[in-house]
């Protein structure tokens, strides 16, 4: 078979596609990551002001604790109720949601202020107008950090996308499911026929806007499609084995989460061997957690390792922009197999 060199540096424009935009959208509160920023951009903005306030540094702590008495109650509220309305603010349009914000922000720091007043008074508390002045200015400071953020990490998904086009869509994966479908278009037309409908559907999903999360349902479906071309292909030497009977079909995913691995794990762990071997396809939920673990044959001469590294970098960068710190990927040599595990908070499609 003639080999085929993909360019990695072909624009998205060429090959049909618009880039992306990037929407920008509210942070999810419900995060865990999202809030462990929040409180620690916010502390060190009042440790900033404690030092900024401070006549001398020998009474910077007395000053700092003097700024939580106010500071705390207001955060803790706010990332509270921020928590419960976080699927409702998300849903918003992004200027909207920001006054949303701002002013479940500032009716709590009012009503700090209320009850300070009335049932603490020992407590130190700014005047009214510098205490809504400061809640709007620290509100202010946090969205846009996370605002920056986005867009630091938007080039990801056009990056994934870009990568699913180019990396994804191997010319030797093209070209041999073809000859495959060909090698028995006479003999198993029906068999043919399915089989270029997988290959139509496939390219129709990895050529798609991949931004939105996806049901895990779905790209599931999409790896079976994948496997069955594959499987086309090398019959008895590739086997699957699939443990999902725990597996929750609507957990949200990032579209193309499990496909790529499959085909890294068919193309260095599969094809080497000329016996073959076999892939296992692991997903469970547990508590609020969806494992995936993938693992097949490990070929320690294999040539195309740093391929395979390139793509679970692509997926790394994308879990964490879709779920910041509460989704990893980890990679590891187990005996003679290679497993990836993904660990995904368990996310429902609301509404």
């Amino acid at each position: 078979m003639i080999s085929i060199k993909q360019n990695s540096n072909i624009p998205m424009q060429a090959l049909g596609l618009a880039p992306l935009r990037s929407a920008s959208k509210l942070p999810d509160f419900r995060n865990l990551g999202i809030c462990l920023r929040i409180l620690v951009i916010v502390n060190l903005l009042g440790l900033l002001a404690a030092i900024l306030l401070a006549e001398n540094p020998g009474v910077i702590l007395p000053v700092l604790m003097q700024i939580s008495v106010v500071v705390q109650p207001i955060l803790l509220l706010s990332l509270g109720l921020l928590y419960g309305l976080s699927p409702s603010l998300r849903q918003l349009k992004y200027p909207v949601g920001i006054v949303s914000v701002l002013s479940i922000v500032l009716c709590i720091g009012l009503l700090v202020h209320y009850i300070s007043n009335q049932f603490l008074p020992g407590v130190p508390m700014p005047d009214l107008v510098r205490l809504c002045l400061l809640s709007a200015v620290t509100n202010c400071i946090v969205l846009y950090y996370f605002h920056l953020r986005q867009r630091a990490l938007s080039p990801a998904i056009s990056e994934a996308r870009l990568q699913a086009l180019q990396a994804r869509i191997r010319p030797h994966f093209l070209f041999n499911s073809i000859n495959a479908v060909l090698s028995i278009v006479r003999s198993e037309p029906a068999r043919a026929e399915t089989a270029l409908m997988d290959m139509a559907d496939l390219f129709r999903v990895l050529m798609a806007d991949n931004r939105d999360l996806v049901p895990l349902a779905d790209e599931l479906a999409l790896c079976r499609q994948y496997l069955a071309l594959e499987k086309l292909r090398l019959e008895e030497r590739l086997n699957i084995a699939w443990q999902i009977d725990n597996m929750p079909p609507d957990a949200l995913v990032p579209p193309l989460v499990l496909q790529p691995l499959l085909e890294n794990a068919v193309y260095h762990g599969i094809e080497p061997l000329p016996e073959g071997g076999s892939i296992t396809i692991n997903i469970y939920a547990n508590r609020d957690g969806v494992h995936l673990i993938l693992s097949n044959p490990y070929v320690a001469q294999g040539i195309h390792h740093n391929g395979n590294k390139m793509a679970l970098g692509n997926i790394r960068e994308r879990l964490a922009l879709h779920f910041d710190a509460e989704a990893s990927l980890k990679s590891q040599v187990v005996g003679d197999h290679y497993q990836v595990h993904i660990v995904l908070p368990y996310h429902r499609k609301h509404g």
